[in-house]
């Protein structure tokens, strides 16, 4: 039949791009999971935003 949808490719581990597995699921091991956590940890991966604005409260002192 011409009107079937394609089959969906399997999800592959954004670490290393092997099949994920559905134990540790979107990753492929529990290793390319902790790669991720300790990458979000130490801000290799970051969301851009405004940076936050610093207020002076030396002025509340008067």
């Amino acid at each position: 039949m011409a009107d079937d949808p394609k089959p969906r490719p399997l999800p592959r581990c954004p670490i290393c791009r092997r099949p994920a597995q559905a134990a540790s699921r979107p990753f492929c091991s529990p290793h390319c999971a902790q790669v991720d956590l300790g990458r979000w940890l130490t801000g290799s991966y970051a969301i851009p935003g405004e940076p936050d604005a610093i207020q002076d409260n030396d002025e509340d002192d008067t």
